[in-house]
């Protein structure tokens, strides 16, 4: 029985306008390297922008440097193919401007995590309603193979022949901790599970962070396979579903729970998951069983449910990874808070109503002013 992927299905309404996956390819020629991971994700994004049902001339597609900041040239949109790691920047400007259109970033590990950090942490923050997808192969390779800000400790390459001793950023607790309201983690060869995240990034109002680990075959190889190769993938991945139990496994036959010291543990199912009395009743209440569901309820009631609201288990679960743990994929958290165009644009209203329509005339002449002379 396969697990992956396994999604549930939006709760978005029917689009009002019918596209294909054809109306959003362009014309140009696509120059990544043969076997690329960004050729899934553009086929996963073309689709997904398809079945939202939103015309074309609504959507922008931002990005900076590398080869994932190819994207714009390959979508039939408004694109903008900006400088090094200011997509965020530029993205949030466009929103600002115009609160009806459909924002993307489309951004690599190395644009977005090292030189465009700081851009990126602030997007999520201020909660702009753009849509950032962060192609995460844990590799420069537009330039030849040095490490990137996601590369493992000790990885051999180019630039680090001797193995790097930098610790790697964590994009998904970097998005948790900068207050981005939609957090989540794909991966290139799960097609299915990439599309819904991303139709479900799209219909969410404020900053949707979607992580996609991407393969690089020329500089970067396999560097997923220990999770998601087909015969491994089911007792190497866990799907993140709200309300639904953290269980995983080809038979579904193992869980996670909250061990001592608020530590997640692997349990396996059916020996020991349902835990101590005094657990199995609190888990009977976190979960709304009734005292008769309670005497035939399954195992699964003992584990962690996900919560997408809760932070907190959002932090434990984003620290997963194997080989002890399931590398957690899905909704990370999904929260709702007023998107920043929104304050702003409410703030000049109400501003407005009070004081009357700005001068800029005005604002430049007041003050200390003196003239500037040859």
């Amino acid at each position: 029985m396969s697990t992956l992927p396994n999604v549930p299905s939006s709760t978005a309404p029917a689009p009002a306008l019918k596209l294909s996956r054809k109306d959003f390819q362009s014309d140009q020629e696509i120059r990544w390297c043969p076997g690329c991971g960004d050729y899934s994700i553009l086929n996963a994004a073309t689709t997904a922008f398809a079945q939202l049902g939103v015309p074309r001339e609504k959507f922008v597609v931002v990005s900076g440097i590398g080869c994932s900041s190819r994207f714009p040239y390959y979508v039939n949109t408004y694109g903008f193919h900006g400088i090094h790691g200011r997509a965020p920047a530029i993205a949030t400007g466009i929103a600002l401007a115009n609160p009806d259109l459909l924002v993307w970033v489309m951004t690599g590990d190395g644009d977005g995590l090292s030189i465009g950090g700081n851009h990126l942490l602030h997007a999520m923050r201020r909660n702009v309603n753009l849509k950032i997808v962060l192609f995460d192969n844990r590799i420069y390779g537009l330039t030849k193979g040095q490490y990137s800000p996601t590369s493992e400790f000790g990885k051999v390459n180019k630039s680090a022949p001797f193995g790097t001793v930098e610790r790697p950023v964590d994009p998904i607790l970097l998005a948790l901790a900068a207050g981005a309201t939609f957090v989540a983690r794909s991966v290139d060869v799960y097609q299915k599970h990439m599309i819904e995240m991303l139709r479900r990034a799209a219909l969410h109002k404020g900053a949707a962070f979607l992580h996609v680990f991407q393969n690089c075959p020329i500089y970067n190889d396999n560097a997923f396979t220990d999770f998601t190769e087909k015969e491994i993938r089911d007792d190497r991945n866990i799907e993140l579903v709200h309300g639904q139990p953290l269980v995983f496994g080809k038979n579904k036959d193992q869980a996670l729970r909250m061990g001592s010291g608020h530590r997640i543990e692997v349990v396996p199912m059916g020996s020991g998951a349902r835990g101590s009395a005094v657990e199995r009743e609190a888990s009977r209440t976190r979960n709304n069983l009734s005292p008769t569901m309670e005497g035939r309820h399954d195992e699964a009631s003992d584990v962690l449910h996900y919560d997408a609201t809760d932070p907190a288990t959002a932090y434990l679960l984003a620290g997963l990874k194997p080989p002890d743990f399931p590398m957690p994929i899905g909704v990370f958290r999904e929260t709702q808070l007023p998107a920043y165009e929104e304050l702003v644009h409410r703030q000049i209203r109400d501003i407005t109503e009070k004081r009357g329509p700005g001068d800029l005339d005005r604002v430049f002449g007041s003050g200390d002013t003196w003239d500037v002379r040859d």
